[in-house]
């Protein structure tokens, strides 16, 4: 039995042909698009979109961030945040309070309500990008997403200015 193509193909700078299949560019690309397409009607009934469902998922993970902090997370501009916050809030989805340390900033925390919307979204979030993922095994799909969120962390990593870095 041979090995997959994808196996046998040479590493970039080694002389091979080069190819849209191995064009990490491309990938992205392709990957992006798609996945704004199936995920779109998933996230579309939710305040803000696709912004509103990371700011949920955001706040679902942990103890309750201030504003600036969330946005510094989702990699939101502080203004847009405060109108999605808003919208959100108006919804029920979410509620801001003083912050205990800090009286001058602004917690955000995560209604019972968007608890629940944000389980309901997940879960046709998650056929979504099943339908994605069909020609990948289970192994391969979770490696993906590690993957994925390990480049995804250097990119947020390496967007941050110097003075942004130092805080």
């Amino acid at each position: 039995m041979s090995a997959p193509d994808y196996e046998n193909k040479k590493p970039r700078g080694e002389g091979g042909d080069l190819a849209l299949d191995t064009d990490l560019g491309w990938a992205i690309r392709m990957v992006g698009a798609a996945f704004r397409r199936v995920a779109t009607d998933s996230v579309a009934d939710l305040p803000g979109g696709a912004r509103g469902y990371l700011v949920l998922v955001a706040l679902a993970s942990g103890e309750p961030p201030s504003q600036l902090a969330l946005a510094k997370e989702v990699s939101l501009d502080r203004t847009v945040m405060t109108y999605l916050l808003d919208d959100l809030e108006a919804h029920e989805l979410i509620t801001r309070r003083p912050d205990p340390r800090d009286r001058r900033a602004r917690q955000v925390l995560l209604t019972d309500t968007g608890r629940a919307r944000l389980k309901h979204v997940r879960r046709s979030l998650a056929a979504a990008e099943a339908r994605l993922l069909t020609d990948l095994g289970d192994q391969d799909a979770e490696q993906l997403r590690t993957l994925l969120a390990r480049v995804a962390q250097t990119a947020q990593r390496e967007s941050l200015t110097p003075e942004e870095a130092e805080c």
